[in-house]
């Protein structure tokens, strides 16, 4: 599945960072990556997208460090375990009697 914010984002850096195409090429071939010119115009086209070794190399050559954020990925938010029935049935009862809260923290080493 082909993110098209990669591509929109990859001709915009490039073009904030004053290279030509034919200048990324060259960056990326003397870090051993053999990339032809018209490979990098696939890439900002949308007609195809670099594998992760060559985008992060991208990034770097481009200076983008929110990698995620850039390319429109979203950090998720951790997600909590959702309680059962019977946890918020404890939870309620819990705090129904608070007189007992003291024993239950012993109770469960919590103190």
């Amino acid at each position: 599945m082909k993110n098209e914010k990669i591509s929109h984002a990859l001709k915009i850096y490039r073009k904030q960072n004053n290279l030509t195409v034919a200048q990324v090429s060259e960056l990326l071939s003397s870090q051993n990556i053999a990339v032809a010119e018209k490979t990098i115009y696939g890439w900002e086209s949308g007609q195809a997208q670099p594998d992760a070794d060559t985008l992060l190399r991208l990034c770097k050559i481009y200076h983008i460090d929110d990698i995620l954020s850039t390319f429109g990925y979203e950090p998720r938010q951790a997600q909590l375990p959702q309680p059962t029935l019977f946890e918020l049935e404890l939870i309620k009862q819990y705090r129904a009697h608070p007189e007992h809260q003291a024993a239950i923290h012993k109770l469960l080493d919590l103190e």
